[in-house]
């Protein structure tokens, strides 16, 4: 008997630790193929958190998938460690209304077990952004920010929100943070724009 690859264990402790992951082309926000498009946009639809792999940045993972789960194509989605199958079962199943069931199902106490509290998210920012004031608000998996940085200057809205994006990279990929809304300032922006009847005005 072959003992298995280190990317094979890989895989299995994904499935084993994600209730709901989708192994894709690209990523939730831009999918790089029209089938995983489908597939994220059914899976959104149902409103429940889910893991995702992106195969084109994992090529080994995207080798040896197909042999784990004799499924030959992307995406392939998984739910309880368990394949569904492809972007056509999923959007198929998400018409009938039996995704969201499952889905559910998978979940059950597992997304409250893995959502994460303020502090957690301000510890993410703050080691990214350390000169950062930050205020953080909401539970469970979707949560508001508005960040102050120095940082900031000079740098356009997007790449902003992308430095606060990828301190909370992880969490996004597992599910355990599902939506965070922001806004971003440099020090003088938010002297010069904070409301003034704002809970948000004392950040620290």
């Amino acid at each position: 008997m072959s003992t298995p690859s280190p990317t094979e264990d890989k895989i299995r402790q994904q499935l084993a630790d994600n209730p709901i992951i989708l192994y894709m082309k690209g990523v939730p926000e831009a999918p790089e193929c029209g089938f995983s498009a489908k597939a994220v946009a059914a899976l959104q639809g149902t409103g429940i958190p889910f893991a995702y792999v992106n195969v084109l940045a994992a090529p080994f993972i995207r080798e040896k998938l197909p042999k784990i789960s004799h499924w030959p194509t992307f995406p392939q989605l998984f739910v309880a460690g368990e394949l569904v199958g492809g972007s056509d079962i999923v959007e198929d199943m998400a018409l009938k209304g039996t995704l969201k069931p499952l889905l559910e199902n998978a979940a059950g106490k597992s997304t409250e077990a893995r959502s994460m509290e303020i502090s957690e998210i301000r510890g993410l920012i703050e080691a990214a952004l350390p000169d950062c004031r930050l205020a953080v608000e909401g539970e469970g998996c979707n949560f508001s920010v508005v960040v102050v940085s120095q940082e900031f200057e000079g740098v356009s809205p997007v790449r902003r929100q992308q430095k606060v994006l990828a301190a909370v990279k992880e969490p996004l990929s597992t599910g355990a943070l599902h939506a965070m809304s922001m806004k971003v300032y440099t020090p003088a922006e938010w002297e010069a724009e904070k409301p003034a009847d704002s809970d948000l005005v004392q950040i620290g």
